[in-house]
This record gives C-alpha cells, sequence and structure tokens, in this order.
C-alpha cells in the first residue's frame, strides 16, 4: 500500500523510492552502521540530505516518535523513514534491511562462539570484554541520566525503580509504578512538549490488524509446534514492548528475565553475547540472536530475533498517525516521562549485577575503568572494544 502526501509540502519533495530502492539503501546503511544512537544521523543524512526522501521537519518527528515508545530507537526510525514515503510495506522493508545485516553477522559469531568458546584464547578474550561491557552498561546509566533526571523528583523515581529492580520486582509493575508517581509528583509541574512538528499520517488500521493477525498466527504455530519456541518468542515481544528508552533498556530486562527469573544462561555467558554484539552493526538488542541460537539453535535465533523486533515495528505503524494527539496530553508526557526515569534505575541495578559475573583483578579493573574513560570521552564504542580485545589477547 502505496501513501502520497498530496496534502503536505513539508514532505517528499522528490518522487518516493520503490520498495527495493529502499531496502537496498537502508541495507547499505545497516552494514555500516554502528555506533547506537549515531545510527539515527547516518539515517537522516541519507533520507533528508541526500535522497531529498523527506524534509528535516518531519524527519524530527519520526525521532521525536521513536524516542517515545519502547523498542530500539534507530530501527523504528528507520521504519518511520519507510511508513512516510512508502506506506506499511515501505516501513516493513526499510525495517528489514537496515536490521538484516545485524542479524546475519550476530548468528555467525553466534555459530563461532558455540564452537570455540572453551579454547583458552577465546577464554582470555571474553574474560577481558566482560569487564568492557561493564563499563558499556555504566556509561550508557551515566548519558542516560544526565539527560533524563533534571530534577529531584526525577531521582526520587530512578532510585525507586533501581530499589525494586534490584528486589527482582517484575518490570511491568515497576513502570507502572514509577508511571503513576512521576503523574502524581508532576501534578503542578510543566513538563516539556515533545519536539517535533504536526504533520499528518494517513491511519494505517487496515494493514496494521493484517500484520497482527499474521503476528498472532506465527505465535499460534509456534505454540502447537514447540513450546519452548513459542514461550521464547513471548519472552522477547514482552521484553520489547516494556523497553523505553531505547535498545540498551532491552538489555537489562533480558538479562533479568533470562539469567535471573529462568536461569536459561548464566551471566558471563549473557556477557559474551552482548560482547559478540558489539562488533555487529545496528542495535544492541541483537543479542537476542545470541540467546536464541544458544537455547534453539538457528530456529531459535530466528524465531528470538523476529519477536524482539516485531513489537517495535508494530508500535511505530500503529502509533505513528496519532502521535501528534498523544504528545499532546500532558498525563501521557508525565507517565513517559516517568518510565524513562525508571530506566536509568534499572541501568544503574544491572550494572553492578553485570559486575558481580566479572572476575576481577587489577589487568580487569584498569580495562574497566579505561573503558568507561574513553566511552565517557566519546571515543566510539566499536574503537573500545577492539582495543579491549587486543589488550586481552596480549595480557589476559
Amino acid at each position: 500500500m502505496t501513501i502520497l502526501f498530496m496534502d503536505e509540502p513539508l514532505l517528499a519533495r522528490t518522487p518516493p523510492p520503490t520498495l527495493s530502492r529502499l531496502f537496498l539503501a537502508f541495507l547499505r546503511l545497516g552494514i555500516t552502521a554502528f555506533g547506537g544512537p549515531a545510527m539515527i544521523a547516518y539515517i537522516r543524512e541519507r533520507a533528508v540530505e541526500r535522497e531529498n526522501w523527506l524534509t528535516k521537519e518531519v524527519f524530527q518527528d519520526g525521532i521525536a516518535l521513536c524516542q517515545t515508545i519502547p523498542g530500539a530507537t534507530a530501527m523504528q526510525v528507520a521504519a518511520y523513514v519507510g511508513l512516510r514515503v512508502q506506506g506499511v510495506r515501505g516501513a516493513v522493508v526499510s525495517y528489514v534491511g537496515f536490521g538484516l545485516p545485524a542479524f546475519l553477522l550476530m548468528l555467525l559469531l553466534s555459530t563461532v562462539y558455540v564452537r570455540a568458546h572453551a579454547l583458552p584464547v577465546v577464554i582470555a578474550v571474553f574474560s577481558g570484554l566482560q569487564a568492557l561491557i561493564v563499563a558499556v552498561v555504566a556509561n550508557a546509566a551515566i548519558s542516560f541520566g544526565r539527560t533524563t533526571l533534571t530534577s529531584w523528583r526525577q531521582g526520587v523515581i530512578a532510585l525507586m525503580a533501581a530499589a525494586l529492580f534490584w528486589m527482582v520486582v517484575h518490570p511491568v509493575l515497576i513502570l507502572l509504578l514509577a508511571a503513576l508517581l512521576a503523574m502524581a509528583l508532576h501534578s503542578r509541574q510543566p513538563v516539556p512538549l515533545l519536539a517535533g512538528t504536526r504533520t499528518k499520517i494517513p491511519v494505517t488500521f487496515r494493514p496494521l490488524v493484517c500484520l497482527i493477525a499474521v503476528a498472532a498466527a506465527g505465535f499460534a504455530l509456534l505454540a502447537f509446534f514447540s513450546h519452548p519456541l513459542a514461550q521464547l518468542a513471548m519472552l522477547m515481544a514482552r521484553i520489547d514492548l516494556i523497553a523505553f528508552g531505547g535498545g540498551f533498556a532491552s538489555v537489562p530486562l533480558m538479562f533479568h528475565e533470562i539469567v535471573e527469573v529462568r536461569g536459561w544462561l548464566t551471566g558471563p555467558t549473557f556477557l559474551d553475547g552482548i560482547a559478540l554484539g558489539q562488533f555487529t552493526p545496528g542495535p544492541i538488542v541483537i543479542t537476542a540472536t545470541f540467546v536464541g541460537y544458544l537455547l534453539h539453535g538457528l530456529a531459535g535465533a530466528c524465531v528470538a530475533t523476529s519477536a524482539m523486533f516485531l513489537p517495535s515495528l508494530l508500535l511505530v505503524i500503529g502509533i505513528a498517525p496519532y502521535f501528534a494527539r498523544l504528545r499532546a496530553s500532558l498525563w501521557f508526557r508525565r507517565a513517559i516521562s516517568g518510565v524513562l526515569c525508571s530506566f536509568v534505575g534499572l541501568l544503574a541495578t544491572v550494572t553492578i549485577r553485570f559486575a558481580l559475573q566479572v572476575h576481577w583483578d587489577w589487568l580487569h579493573l584498569l580495562l574497566g575503568v579505561a573503558a568507561l574513560g574513553a566511552l565517557l570521552r566519546k571515543i566510539d564504542i566499536l574503537w573500545v572494544i577492539v582495543a579491549g580485545t587486543v589488550v586481552s589477547l596480549l595480557f589476559l
């Protein structure tokens, strides 16, 4: 279904791309999309500056939407661009094209890991990388906290959430409490309007219902033929649906559910999966591929990845036409503010839990501190991981 925007001068100033061109454009972006949130800048350069598919104002609308709803932000921005230029089919094509390189590379790395993780040199490398991952998550907590916690009220919500996460309270309950507490504490405080413009998007109800029906049928087939795969799919989908704050929010939720609650993987093994994810382009939640592969092989990798990313896509398609109305709601903005504050507490808690999985000595401590210092100085995470790998090979 192609959607044209004849009534919006802010939109495409060039003819919309074909689906194949859209797929290839985002496939190319996905191959080189290292750097977390920096991936959004690459998408903007291609869609706004080079191809002229969208204006700057419309693209900013997409960023505001994707930062508000749960899921991997950069992946959702890719879907948003596709939605604006080629409708729901464009959203699907852009989303798949952007995420496919990360999935294929993570699948390859997971295969190699299963066969070689017991080798001494591999053990040494991942021993050092685990210390680096603690630094990566700590940096995420610090940077996320700097931008999210701007008042003592938000600090209270973050501390409350950290305490509850530490006590292993169910994440959904914590998110609800954070949203309610934010609405109560900010009852007389203004909440800034989220950035963006008011541009109209045609309703996507009918194609969305079709996609949901296909997804439901897929879950039903999994439940009929393989209960373990269905259980994995439902878990990943649920994590994606509550991962407000971008892809990094999914990682501690996965750790909570997979390591602490269900014991499907050990803590160090899960950290190895995050480390492998840093060598792939795309969002950090591609760790879902690693988890699925270790649990159920190729089928598990495909199911876990699809379930982890499907809700994010459906949310973009379903909410985009109504986002301007939601953004105008004061209570909605207060609730989202509280949820985002809770994820600062979550990241802080998981930093400690990850640190407890590492066998610390002075070399590991030095490596972790150096990595955190480099990340705080805005050195690209890929180079930090590469340098940490070399150091681990030489000294660990």
